[in-house]
């Protein structure tokens, strides 16, 4: 196994830093979630606080080596699974402290979910995808 790219794991470390601060948000003030979960998600404020866990779990396997792919590989999946959260977000215009943020916020975001689902794969090492390289 020869040497990592600094790269990716500058990569790794923002992501992880990134995941475990939304963890604990989502942990600490799990009621101003609550607005945007689908209707159709039974238990909300427990899935709300699940999620700041997955989170926090998540930061902390990416920087394990030996659960970095699991890690990753979990990540990207929650990025898919918090999806029809930010579409409901976006659509529904949800006012969250009182605050209503426009297309400008909800385009490009929505438009970065496949990047950090990506981002979290190739951050674990789980894909090379697209500067090659061997695994």
């Amino acid at each position: 196994m020869g040497a990592e790219a600094p790269a990716r794991r500058v990569a790794r470390a923002m992501l992880a830093i990134a995941y475990a601060a939304v963890g604990v948000i989502h942990l600490k003030s799990p009621d101003g979630f609550l607005p945007i979960v689908p209707d159709w998600v039974p238990f909300p404020r427990d899935v709300v606080l699940a999620t700041g866990v997955a989170e926090i779990a998540g930061a902390i396997g990416l920087m394990i080596p030996r659960l970095r792919v699991a890690a990753a590989w979990g990540l990207a999946a929650y990025a898919v699974c918090v999806f029809p959260a930010n579409i409901k977000h976006a659509v529904e215009g949800i006012a969250i402290n009182g605050q209503i943020l426009g297309w400008g916020y909800h385009g490009p975001r929505l438009l970065a979910q496949p990047v950090i689902v990506w981002w979290a794969l190739w951050a674990g090492g789980v894909t090379h995808w697209p500067f090659g390289g061997r695994r």
